[in-house]
């Protein structure tokens, strides 16, 4: 057994099962971690394919920012798992049945796969061997489809912008702080002396 092929089983088990570690495990933060394992394991299998660039991605998006949101959610939330356990056995029937219905999806799909025979022949075409393929993937964004990439990015930043500013919301009753005000106060008008005789308050 060659080095590669102990990698590529060693990758695919440990994602398997930290997959079904993440569904049968009772503490959510435990999920979350097996999560993350899954993540790192799915990025190996991305770099035997030759995909580093999609590893590379997986890693910094889902584990780096995803997975650890969804753990600190997990973590800060006082969550009572005695109620979602029982939400969860209230669903269960449904959710073996969308279970069993996704298996027999792939289980079809499996089966009725066939590679076409110019497949490798057009997959060489695309990638010439001495262009890596994040130069490859480069090359085809901000030269083929840069006009499609930028109007992406836009779409994206107005979305953001509507999100703030939908969300942003002044309320006139909440005491804000004012610098200018502070910097420019007289000490005269803002400080004032009480004689306070013996025995009495102010």
């Amino acid at each position: 057994m060659s080095v590669m092929v102990f990698a590529f089983y060693l990758f695919a088990l440990t994602a398997v099962a930290a997959g079904l570690m993440v569904v049968l495990s009772r503490n959510p933060v435990h999920s979350v971690l097996w999560l993350i394992l899954a993540f790192l394991s799915s990025a190996g299998l991305f770099v035997l394919l030759g995909a580093e660039f999609v590893a590379m991605l997986l890693i910094i998006v889902y584990v780096g920012a995803v997975a650890v949101l969804f753990l600190f959610v997990v973590m800060m939330l006082d969550v009572d798992f005695a109620e979602l356990k029982g939400e969860m056995a209230r669903y269960m029937p449904l959710g073996l049945l969308i279970g069993v219905v996704i298996l027999m999806q792939l289980g079809i799909a499996l089966g009725t796969w066939e590679t076409a025979e110019t497949a490798n022949a057009l997959r060489a075409a695309a990638t010439p061997e001495n262009l890596h393929n994040t130069a490859a993937l480069g090359m085809l964004l901000y030269d083929k489809y840069i006009l499609l990439f930028q109007l992406a990015g836009l779409i994206l930043l107005v979305a953001m912008v509507g999100a703030i500013v939908l969300t942003l919301r002044h309320r006139r009753d909440i005491k804000r702080q004012d610098v200018l005000q502070q910097m420019w106060r007289d000490p005269a008008k803002a400080m004032e002396l009480k004689d306070v005789k013996p025995g009495q308050g102010l």
